[in-house]
């Protein structure tokens, strides 16, 4: 990413959210809702039950959704998040085997200048087609997306398919590893995170994150492999900010319960922070684990 002033530039992602299991219920863990204060307070108390609302749905279908639009028979909190102007959600589910370990929900809102891409692609027939996604205002790349598919091992999607890991994929516009890079340098983006989304069915899913300069999904990307259980070490991240990812203050491995990150490597959680010590200088940080089988094998990081 290039880099821009923080201050003048919206993330792509208004809030994030995460539900836990407790009993027959998911239960509001931790969030981030910005300025959204009214829908912040409504989510707090809130719970789902198998099949209900978002996270429910999403429980019991064991697969990641895209909702573009809400109403109150599919999403519990439309009137507090129409008032908002939250518009359209995904939710993603974290199982550690054939356990659901969480829900993490990500909420956009909708506006001429948001420009990018969160996508669900499923395999079909031994291909990858598009499940479902929210684009914002990228209307043509959506067309061209809603008419590709991924053979095993082709563009961001088949590449976190035949790797079984988490991909960052840079200059889309104009790499020629990604399939669309025509209609993306037309809409504008430039960096796509691809990330396994494990189903206790062994159903192929995989979720991918598409940011643009204008509107960025997130100002920094981390992709962390678990080592055994007990610490991760970085591979591979992205950052709006000159400079390296580690160094001697910012150190490449992590320790299990050791800050956001060390958090999620020993709960086996995700995380949503707020700013503070673990959000290195930035608003936020989602944390998501990447599960194979029962263990953590890489845990996602972005920052807003």
């Amino acid at each position: 990413m290039n880099s821009l002033d923080s201050t003048q530039v919206r993330t792509f992602i208004a809030a994030s959210e995460v539900w836990k299991v407790e009993g027959d219920r998911l239960v509001h863990a931790c969030g981030n809702y910005g300025k959204f204060d009214e829908f912040e307070s409504a989510s707090v108390t809130e719970s789902f039950g198998l099949g209900e609302g978002l996270p429910g749905k999403s429980w019991a279908e064991a697969r990641p959704i895209v909702m573009k639009s809400f109403d109150a028979t599919t999403f519990k909190r439309t009137d507090v998040a129409a008032s908002a102007g939250l518009t359209s959600a995904v939710a993603i589910p974290v199982f550690s085997g054939e356990n659901l370990k969480a829900v993490l929900v990500v909420l956009c809102s909708d506006s001429q200048e948001r420009i990018g891409a969160i996508e669900v692609w499923e395999e079909r027939d031994g291909l990858l087609m598009l499940n479902d996604g929210y684009y914002g205002a990228a209307q043509e790349f959506e067309f061209v997306s809603q008419h590709t598919h991924f053979p095993h091992g082709q563009g961001l999607p088949g590449g976190v398919w035949a790797a079984r890991a988490p991909m960052l994929m840079r200059d889309l516009g104009s790499g020629y590893k990604f399939v669309r890079a025509d209609s993306a340098g037309k809409a504008g983006l430039t960096t796509g995170l691809g990330i396994p989304v494990p189903a206790p069915d062994r159903t192929t899913f995989v979720l991918t994150l598409l940011s643009a300069l204008g509107t960025p999904i997130a100002r920094r990307f981390e992709i962390w492999k678990a080592r055994g259980g007990e610490e991760a070490e970085i591979i591979d991240g992205l950052c709006e900010r000159d400079g390296p990812l580690w160094s001697n203050e910012n150190a490449r491995r992590i320790s299990i319960w050791k800050g956001p990150l060390g958090r999620v490597l020993g709960s086996g959680m995700p995380v949503v922070e707020t700013e503070g010590p673990g959000t290195a200088g930035f608003s936020s940080l989602v944390a998501l684990p990447i599960y194979s089988g029962d263990s953590i094998s890489h845990i996602i990081a972005w920052y807003c």
